[in-house]
């Protein structure tokens, strides 16, 4: 990999984890309504991309599921469960994603499971299990429930996509827009109470971080990550994008004051050792079973 490709590669994984603690701020510190948060991050997000939105791909109901999990749905349970949750525990089980994909590509595409790849889901699970570990014994706190809910639901969009061919990274990035404002404005307008006085509370600040999610995140690092994936094999890609959680973890306890003890740092070495075994494999590696997320 070229050196400028490299450091591009680290900077939209910084961005990606800067984001992750920003989110946390936004629907902790912020108080700004999670699902409302996403919407607004969407609503942008598709406002940009409208240009490319047409000709929908088809067929019709498998990019709507797929922008329901990938978008609206993953990013939704995501922010609700940063409300009472630390970025760094959440980028740890977020690492539950590359479980849930391979079990979901057997049972769904018939895929197997090579030897190596299952020592690595077993050292992804035995980090979780070792994060979520109490005194009084194993408990995932609602938090963490809703993180792993993500997890899940954006391996799902994953595995469907697996089936759309001949769709351009920024008509998925449009459809997943369009389909991610309508589905959360309507969940938002149901289930939260408050979104406008929150935003107008917040002011300028939270104008400034829905921009810079969907512009400089959603847009940006996303784009500059499919340039990556069509000049270089995904099973180079995928290892270096483990960038992200680590510095998930360091802006973590470098700016919202993270809990990171010898315990957690256990947990998140088998966590994102498991998920190292999985991307290097023999075989090319699917890209979005590390990156999806990460977002």
């Amino acid at each position: 990999m070229r050196a400028r490709d490299f450091l591009l590669l680290v900077l939209v994984c910084l961005i990606w984890a800067f984001n992750n603690v920003l989110s946390k701020i936004i629907v902790d510190d912020w108080a700004i309504p999670p699902i409302f948060y996403a919407a607004l991050r969407f609503a942008v997000v598709a406002l940009v991309m409208l240009p490319w939105l047409l000709p929908m791909p088809r067929p019709a109901w498998r990019i709507i599921l797929i922008g329901l999990l990938m978008g609206g749905g993953n990013f939704a349970l995501l922010f609700i469960g940063l409300q009472t949750t630390s970025p760094s525990s959440a980028a740890i089980i977020l690492q539950l994603g590359v479980p849930f994909t391979i079990l979901l590509s057997v049972l769904m595409l018939g895929e197997r499971v090579h030897w190596r790849r299952g020592i690595g889901v077993s050292f992804t699970l035995l980090g979780v299990l070792i994060v979520i570990w109490r005194p009084e014994g194993v408990a995932l706190s609602a938090g963490l429930w809703f993180v792993a809910a993500a997890a899940f639901s954006g391996s799902v969009g994953a595995v469907l996509m697996k089936r759309v061919v001949d769709v351009s990274p920024f008509r998925f990035q449009a459809w997943v827009g369009l389909v991610s404002v309508i589905s959360l404005t309507l969940c938002s307008l149901l289930f939260e109470q408050g979104q406008w006085s929150a935003a107008t509370a917040a002011g300028w600040p939270l104008v400034v971080a829905v921009l810079f999610t969907a512009l400089i995140v959603s847009v940006g690092a996303h784009s500059a990550y499919y340039y990556l994936i069509r000049h270089y094999e995904a099973n180079l890609l995928a290892p270096l994008t483990l960038i992200t959680p680590l510095a998930t973890i360091a802006f973590g306890v470098l700016i919202t004051h993270d809990n990171f003890d010898l315990r957690m740092g256990l947990g998140a070495a088998l966590a994102i050792g498991g998920v190292l075994i999985v991307a290097l494999r023999r075989k090319p590696a699917t890209a979005l079973l590390v990156d999806r997320e990460q977002r």
